[in-house]
C-alpha cells in the first residue's frame, strides 16, 4: 500500500515527523507531498521544507519526500497511491480535514483519506506556533524552545531566518 501524506510544512513539526513514521507502519511506500501553493506566504521556500523533510527521515526507507503543485487528487493519482494520510490534533482538524477527504474521494477514482490523531505530547504543536515563537518571540522564548516542537536542523533554519529578518 502506498499512502501520500500531503502538507505544507512551514516548518516541520515532531507532530508532522510523529505521523509519517506512524503511518509508514501502516504502509509499504509513504510520500509525503509538500504542497507548493504561490498564493500562500510561507516562511521557508519548497526545497527548504523539502531539505528539512528528506533530513528527518533520512534513515527511513519506507518514507519518500517529493513536492506537488495542484490538485492534491492529482498527484495521488499520478502516484497510485491507495489513500491519504492526514493527521488530526483536534475536533477542528477532523472537521475541516473530513470536507478535504470527501471532496478528494469526489476528484478522484475514490481515494480514502486516513486520518490519525496526535499523540498526546505533539497535538499542541502546529507550523504557525513555532513560526510565531522563534520569529516574534525574544531569546527567552527560544530557549524555551528547548521542549522539542522541531528537529535541531529545523531549528536552526528557523533561527537562521530569525538572523536574516525573514517572516
Amino acid at each position: 500500500m502506498t499512502l501520500v501524506y500531503p502538507g505544507s510544512f512551514d516548518p516541520v513539526t515532531l507532530g508532522h515527523i510523529d505521523i509519517a513514521l506512524r503511518g509508514a507502519k501502516l504502509a509499504d511506500r509513504l510520500i509525503v507531498a509538500v504542497l507548493d501553493n504561490p498564493n500562500k506566504r510561507t516562511l521557508f521556500t519548497v526545497n527548504e521544507r523539502v531539505k528539512l523533510l528528506k533530513d528527518a527521515f533520512r534513515d527511513t526507507a519506507k518514507i519518500e519526500v517529493s513536492s506537488f503543485s495542484g490538485l492534491l487528487a492529482n498527484y495521488v493519482e499520478l502516484n497510485k497511491a491507495n489513500a491519504i494520510l492526514r493527521g488530526l490534533r483536534n475536533a477542528g482538524d477532523f472537521e475541516s480535514e473530513s470536507q478535504y477527504a470527501v471532496c478528494n474521494k469526489m476528484l478522484s477514482e475514490g481515494i480514502d483519506t486516513i486520518f490519525l490523531p496526535a499523540s498526546p505530547h505533539y497535538a499542541h504543536i502546529s507550523s504557525s506556533i513555532v513560526r510565531e515563537i522563534t520569529l516574534v518571540g525574544d531569546d527567552k522564548h527560544l530557549k524555551n524552545m528547548n521542549i522539542p516542537m522541531v528537529t535541531p536542523a529545523t531549528y536552526a533554519a528557523l533561527l537562521a531566518k530569525k538572523s536574516k529578518g525573514e517572516r
